[in-house]
């Protein structure tokens, strides 16, 4: 099937064609750079979300309860959920599109598990062009669950319109903000799983180590959850509503879409670098420099510029 049809078919809200053009990107595809130019004057509309958060915190849960709270005010929803890779095969389990089984039969809910394959920063490497592909596919709302976040795991603050960060009362997870600094990138934080003890102190040490910081022109608000019982969930859906006004009325959801398409275009550009540096060992520029500065008749930073300049011309 030409990339033309899987476009049409995935606007036509066919999961298959989504399906089809999300694993064109994961492949990184030869029909890859025709895919994002067919895409390209059909997104900008969806309004993404990213969840992280420590392990065991309930991302998965939570995820689950914001589809159904958007499903119930009419919005088509995408979600990627993110899991580990293997470092042996290489494989990944999948489990969060197990847990989100309660919509796999909603034609307005698409779910796509993706492995990371060893990317660090909590995301798969091929997350931002996957989001774009759910955007132009007519998703009104797309989350972003990472996989658990550890001390620098926060790369879903630069591919998100608003970022929420879980916390769990009884984890350690007030301590494990201060170090981590995720306390910079969230936008609404969640206290979950609020009907255990502490829940209330965490809400409280949560505040004071906000108000600790920087201030900042968008107080995050925190929003205590029992996802699992749909306690607090349409407070939650609330606060990212408020959130996405204010970036609007402020400039600030430009701004953020416009830093997330220039990384984007940053990071497609250094993997096409770093696939011509792979052949440098094979470069006979590389032993021929290598001498002139091993006979001291160079320095190594004027060896490496003439070789740059050399591969940079290619």
């Amino acid at each position: 099937m030409d990339v033309g049809t899987l476009v049409e078919q995935a606007r036509a809200g066919r999961p298959r064609a989504v399906a089809r053009l999300i694993s064109l990107v994961e492949s990184a595809a030869p029909e890859l750079r025709e895919v994002m130019a067919a895409l390209a004057p059909l997104t900008g509309n969806a309004y993404v979300v990213g969840l992280t958060g420590s392990p065991g915190v309930g991302k998965s849960t939570s995820t689950s309860a914001l589809v159904s709270a958007y499903r119930r005010l009419g919005r088509r929803v995408g979600v990627l959920a993110v899991d580990p890779s293997s470092p042996f095969s290489g494989g990944a389990l999948l489990g969060d599109r197990v847990r989100m089984q309660d919509h796999a039969t909603d034609p307005g809910v698409y779910i796509r598990s993706m492995a990371t394959r060893g990317h660090l920063g909590g995301l798969a490497w091929a997350a931002p062009q996957a989001i774009r592909v759910l955007d132009a596919a007519g998703c009104d709302v797309v989350l972003v669950e990472t996989v658990g976040v550890g001390q620098s795991e926060v790369e879903i603050a630069a591919q998100a319109d608003t970022t929420v960060v879980l916390l769990a009362p009884g984890m350690g997870d007030g301590i494990q903000a201060a170090k981590a600094g995720i306390l910079e990138i969230g936008d609404v934080y969640v206290v979950n799983k609020a009907d255990r003890d502490g829940a209330d102190a965490t809400a409280r040490e949560l505040r004071h180590m906000l108000g600790l910081g920087e201030t900042r022109a968008w107080q995050p608000p925190i929003v205590k959850t029992v996802a699992a019982r749909n306690e607090g969930i349409d407070e939650l859906v609330d606060a990212l509503e408020k959130h996405r006004i204010w970036m609007g009325e402020h400039g600030e959801l430009t701004l953020r879409r416009q830093r997330r398409a220039s990384q984007e275009i940053e990071s497609i550009a250094l993997t096409a670098l770093r696939r011509r540096f792979d052949h440098l060992h094979g470069d006979q520029r590389l032993p021929a420099l290598a001498q002139k500065v091993a006979d001291g008749q160079s320095d190594p930073y004027t060896a490496a510029d003439e070789l740059i300049a050399g591969i940079t011309q290619l």
